[in-house]
């Protein structure tokens, strides 16, 4: 296991983001806002999305400001050195081992920088998004281009919850309970 210590707010802002994106995606599915009127999902979708991306906003901060091994600098997949562990995780799962769970880096850290990326889209979008729809008109232009890409996650964020999750348990399995250290008992 990595030496890195979790901190109490970047387990909260994990748990924040974990749950309030995921049902976010959930009830978006049946958000609906061509509907007059205003389908009560849309809002409540509308509502949760802005708490996620306000969460996700603190755990960007958290990552540029917060302490030094918790910086996205520190972990973030970007150089060579770093890359070299990616890959070798990527060869230990071809060879049917898990690699060793290690917190920020190697392909945890990809799996986390890529989910960080795409949450940051999504709720980036979502709240453009939420300033300029007009409930019950359909959406034209660069805005209907904008709307259906952040519904692409319907297809990204099952696939990344599976890809995450599914690595959780996998560890668990193993004896590697990583969950209990990111969600609360350190």
């Amino acid at each position: 296991m990595s030496d890195v210590r979790l901190d109490i707010p970047t387990r909260v802002l994990h748990v924040g983001v974990a749950v309030l994106g995921t049902w976010a995606w959930w009830i978006g599915e049946d958000a609906g806002d061509y509907h007059k009127p205003l389908h009560p999902n849309y809002t409540v979708h509308e509502y949760v999305g802005l708490a996620f991306g306000t969460v996700l906003a603190l755990r960007l901060l958290y990552g540029f400001f917060g302490p030094n091994a918790l910086r996205f600098g520190a972990w973030v997949p970007y150089t060579r050195e770093r890359l070299a562990a990616v890959k070798e995780d990527m060869r230990t799962l071809l060879r049917f081992k898990l690699p060793e769970p290690h917190v920020h880096r190697g392909l945890n850290a990809a799996v986390q920088s890529l989910g960080l990326l795409l949450f940051t889209w999504q709720a980036v979008c979502g709240t453009i998004l939420s300033v300029y729809i007009v409930p019950g008109q359909r959406a034209m232009g660069w805005l209907h281009s904008l709307k259906e890409l952040h519904q692409t996650a319907s297809v990204w964020i099952p696939t990344y919850l599976v890809l995450h999750i599914g690595a959780t348990v996998l560890h668990a399995f193993t004896g590697r309970h990583i969950w209990k250290k990111m969600v609360f008992m350190g």
